[in-house]
């Protein structure tokens, strides 16, 4: 069983797994850590990946944080730009 970050608004849950497959181009956002994962050369696998050291499971999971948090400043900017 996956663990799930709480987020603060519940509804945004399908924009943010919008948001993390558009960011490293993957099809679903199930794919995306994979893909990311890929990227870093972290083996990550479907399943149990206890053999993951945490600096490779960092990897993963900054290339996708990272990648959103870059993507959300840039469309706040955009949105602020717009604004007269």
């Amino acid at each position: 069983m996956a663990r799930r970050n709480k987020i603060l608004v519940p509804e945004a849950r399908r924009g943010l797994d919008q948001l993390k497959a558009r960011v490293v181009e993957s099809q679903t956002p199930e794919d995306a850590k994979f893909e990311a994962a890929e990227e870093v050369g972290v083996p990550l696998k479907k399943g149990y990946n206890g053999q993951l050291t945490s600096e490779q499971a960092g990897k993963v999971g900054g290339r996708l944080g990272g990648s959103m948090v870059r993507e959300l400043v840039k469309m706040a900017q955009q949105n602020m730009a717009k604004r007269p």
